[in-house]
């Protein structure tokens, strides 16, 4: 199964660089990747539950995928709109980070499992998307363009 993940990992990333490349809006898309990815590598080296080479960097993917979000975030509050379906990408990706705190919650009362790590990037992560389900419901549920209050 991870097999077919990473292929299609890899089969999107080529998807987005060569059949999609004209769709790139390089004149809004300014974030700089290495604000996130620095931060989070070193957290990682830091905070983690062992100190070893494939745990730190599965906290490094748990600490990234929390924050991985800010660019789209950040091209959306530059431009000041959101196409329909990226609207309704982000929303998913909201709803998927959502799914995981019930899960959290699930394996708590039932296993008596607890993951620090998870749980703080997942609440930085679901913090980071309440400004953006507030505007998906009150506008785009409501047939309108997600635009960003003047």
């Amino acid at each position: 199964m991870k097999v077919v993940y990473i292929a299609c990992s890899f089969t999107t990333v080529w998807m987005i660089y060569s059949k999609f490349k004209a769709t790139y809006d390089g004149n809004h898309d300014t974030f700089r990747v290495e604000f996130l990815v620095v931060p989070t590598a070193i957290l990682a080296f830091l905070v983690n539950h062992d100190f070893t080479p494939l745990e730190i960097l599965w906290t490094f993917s748990i600490y990234l995928e929390s924050v991985a979000i800010l660019p789209q975030l950040f091209m959306v509050s530059k431009t000041g709109e959101a196409e329909t379906i990226t609207s309704h990408y982000l929303f998913a990706l909201g709803v998927y980070r959502t799914l995981y705190l019930f899960n959290w919650i699930w394996r708590y009362h039932f296993e008596g499992f607890f993951d620090l790590i998870a749980i703080v990037a997942g609440l930085v992560q679901t913090v980071l998307y309440c400004d953006f389900f507030y505007l998906y419901i009150t506008k785009v549920l409501k047939g309108k363009k997600l635009s960003l209050p003047a």
